[in-house]
């Protein structure tokens, strides 16, 4: 009888000594804290898609109250949030994303985005060059009224190569540091 009572109270002792393990483990990163994490992955806005999720580790400890409750080099997951692949002849690609959890800890995070380059420089030199070289030529070879036809022929060669090339998606590299705040679990 005796041995049954000291069993079931090293068993409920057992219990709540795990319980409490768990519950020390699962430290609550509070709102405002910024971490820094490195990605484990290229996160490309052509290919990722909106929902993706990606692996990432801490960067550098992340201390509270002198406490460290991530060390650097810990795992770390997150969501890609926007992914917006690039037109050809406007609007550039999007990339948006957020933590989702640090060292196993639920977080929710601020948003890090990039963005494409313009296509208005590039497109504008593509177009203006090739009605420019199609005058040219046009002049050369027929005088005033060549010159309009060649610069209207160049124009739209012009236009078909910024269509061709025109894509411009922006990538965020494997091993990039990204920054984000926490702001909530």
């Amino acid at each position: 009888m005796k041995t049954k009572i000291a069993l079931r109270s090293v068993a409920v002792l057992m219990v709540l000594a795990f319980g409490l393990a768990v519950s020390a483990s699962a430290v609550e990163i509070p709102a405002g804290t910024r971490v820094t994490v490195r990605l484990a992955q290229t996160l490309n806005s052509g290919t990722s898609h909106t929902g993706d999720s990606f692996d990432c580790t801490v960067a550098n400890d992340v201390v509270i109250n002198n406490n460290t409750v991530a060390k650097k080099g810990a795992p770390c997951k997150g969501k890609v949030t926007l992914a917006k692949d690039s037109g050809r002849l406007h609007v550039p690609g999007q990339i948006s994303v957020r933590l989702t959890s640090i060292d196993g800890n639920a977080v929710t995070s601020s948003a890090v985005g990039r963005k494409g380059k313009s296509h208005t420089k590039g497109n504008a030199t593509k177009i203006g060059g090739g009605a420019a070289a199609g005058a040219l030529i046009g002049a050369l070879a027929g005088g005033g009224k060549g010159a309009a036809i060649g610069a209207g022929a160049g124009a739209a060669a012009g236009t078909g190569v910024a269509m061709y090339t025109g894509k411009e998606n922006v990538s965020i590299p494997a091993e990039s540091p990204l920054t984000f705040t926490v702001t909530g679990k």
